[in-house]
């Protein structure tokens, strides 16, 4: 029986006596990114599976009144610890209805996470086992740049603002290490306290797989972190089908609900923020390509969800390391002024500008394995002095010299570095003032939270930056008590209204040819993260 097939051959019959499939296989690998695109064209071509897909898809096994079990069969699984948090939330639910049985042939710590929701976790004997914890890398490249005749200027409130540091400096510092490090051992305590409540072991039996040095799905097996080792096909049995083939079933089992009592508005922010609309660098420059959120776009979104008649509320999904300050405070004004309840939710990172917007939300909802905070301000410029020297470029300047302070043909003068520190500092001011109001929390407490510091989701929540521990489905949760909707009200994708002689998507397309290397434009004030922050 070939299980890829969507459809049934007529050697695949079910067994006798049974009219439908008792058990459905459902593959998970991918990324999953949160939710689907929001244009038709990236909808049309994007060939990602998103979580919102995913839970839709469980959701209708959990509702299957034939169906006995799931065989969750992991490939290769890509996701961020907040994603593989999120579908471990999905398997427990489908847990609670129908038996779950996640295959492993990779034991690594996000898959892990993933599959702990799954009532049972089997690996074959020949599995590849990677679970030593969490850790990462980052290349510093001062040196390499001074080698080349390029230095860099950077400014930043406070001390653990390391978003321009990699390009500043030649080695991590000490603060930079220390944020990270506390950042990492909170992700290893999310881990651990997970696959101990999903093993049904202490925490410190589930610390010790970390330091076990396990090899092998059979050592695996014999520390508890699996339950069984088994190739696939002791598994499957002649009632399993893929969940393709079932998918016309599903279908006709749970139809949809219609907006009744009033709907609950899901805005995304993806990406840097930048001001104007959101886009797609397609450079792969470290920090700058990739999707960016434009004020813009995100501030429009907002304004459709505020004047919908339909919705009673707001969740702003956030899933971004900040960029311009302008274009942040743009949208947390769309926030702060919104009748409607507005609820926070944080992916993989909500820090800096990405906190920023969500200060004045009525409830912030964070994953354990967020990235937040990072409240603090940075601006700088790379200088070119010994690269034009060097290379016989010869800038000549006519005018004003604060006109062209921002060049990169000479570092700041010192009337020139106070200005920008003294603009810094107010940024930094606004910052702290905007989380102490919407946090109820003293500037004083603020400042010590913030010099640029990040915390992991769990770090916050025992802080008081962020209300409580979750993913979208709690938000969702949470905007429907807020808005007094029942539990099963609806949620939808909000995009800017379309306006112009072409569609909304075609100008998004349009935006995305433009190749840009610094997105923000004239804006030099960042509450930025530096992103390139991958756990392994």
């Amino acid at each position: 029986m070939n299980l890829k097939l969507p459809f049934l051959k007529s050697d695949d019959a079910l067994p006798g006596g049974v009219t439908r499939p008792t058990w459905v296989v459902l593959d998970l690998s991918g990324p999953y990114p949160e939710r689907q695109p929001t244009n038709p064209l990236a909808g049309l071509l994007s060939r990602t599976e998103s979580l919102e897909a995913l839970a839709a898809r469980i959701e209708k096994l959990r509702g299957a009144p034939w169906l006995h079990g799931v065989l969750v069969r992991f490939g290769e699984f890509t996701a961020t610890p907040a994603t593989a948090h999120a579908i471990r939330g999905l398997l427990a639910d489908l847990g609670r209805e129908k038996r779950v049985v996640a295959y492993l042939p990779q034991l690594n710590m996000l898959s892990l996470i993933a599959a702990s929701g799954a009532g049972e976790l089997v690996s074959p004997e020949s599995a590849e086992v990677n679970v030593s914890g969490f850790g990462l890398e980052s290349t510093f490249l001062g040196e390499f740049l001074k080698k080349r005749g390029i230095e860099f200027e950077n400014l930043r409130v406070r001390e653990y603002k390391a978003a321009l540091t990699r390009f500043s400096e030649e080695r991590m510092d000490d603060h930079n290490r220390e944020q990270l490090q506390a950042y990492l051992s909170g992700l290893e305590g999310a881990w651990v306290r997970d696959l101990a409540a999903a093993r049904g072991v202490s925490e410190d039996v589930a610390a010790g797989w970390l330091a076990a040095d396990l090899t092998s799905a059979q050592a695996a097996l014999a520390a508890g972190l699996i339950t069984k080792v088994a190739y696939e096909d002791e598994l499957i049995g002649p009632a399993s089908r893929p969940f393709a083939a079932v998918a016309d079933l599903l279908m006709l089992s749970l139809p949809g609900k219609a907006a009744k009592e009033g709907r609950v508005a899901v805005v995304p922010l993806v990406g840097t923020i930048i001001t104007g609309k959101s886009r797609n660098n397609p450079i792969p420059l470290p920090l700058l390509g990739g999707p960016m959120a434009g004020s813009d776009t995100v501030a429009a979104a907002l304004r459709r969800a505020k004047g919908d008649k339909t919705t009673k509320a707001i969740v702003l999904y956030v899933n971004s390391g900040g960029g311009s300050a302008l274009a942040s405070d743009l949208i947390w004004r769309e926030v702060a002024t919104s009748e409607k309840p507005v609820v926070v939710v944080m992916g993989e990172y909500a820090a800096s500008g990405g906190y920023y917007v969500a200060t004045h939300a009525k409830t912030i909802v964070a994953s354990p394995y967020t990235l937040t905070g990072s409240i603090g301000v940075v601006s700088g410029k790379p200088v070119l002095t010994e690269f034009n020297r060097r290379h016989g470029l010869n800038p000549e300047r006519v005018g004003r010299d604060r006109a062209l302070m921002y060049s990169a043909a000479r570092p700041y003068s010192e009337d020139e570095r106070e200005h920008v520190e003294k603009g810094i500092l107010e940024v930094y001011d606004r910052f702290t003032t905007r989380v102490a109001e919407g946090r109820r929390l003293t500037k004083e407490r603020v400042n010590e939270l913030g010099r640029g510091r990040i915390w992991s989701g769990q770090d916050a929540l025992d802080r008081g930056l962020v209300d409580e521990l979750g993913d979208l489905r709690t938000g969702l949760a949470r905007a429907r008590e807020l808005a007094g909707l029942p539990a099963d009200a609806p949620a939808w994708n909000v995009t800017p209204k379309s306006h112009g002689p072409l569609p909304e998507f075609a100008q998004e397309a349009a935006q995305a040819a433009r190749v840009t290397v610094w997105p923000f434009g004239g804006e030099r004030v960042l509450t930025w993260f530096d992103q390139d922050v991958r756990v392994r």
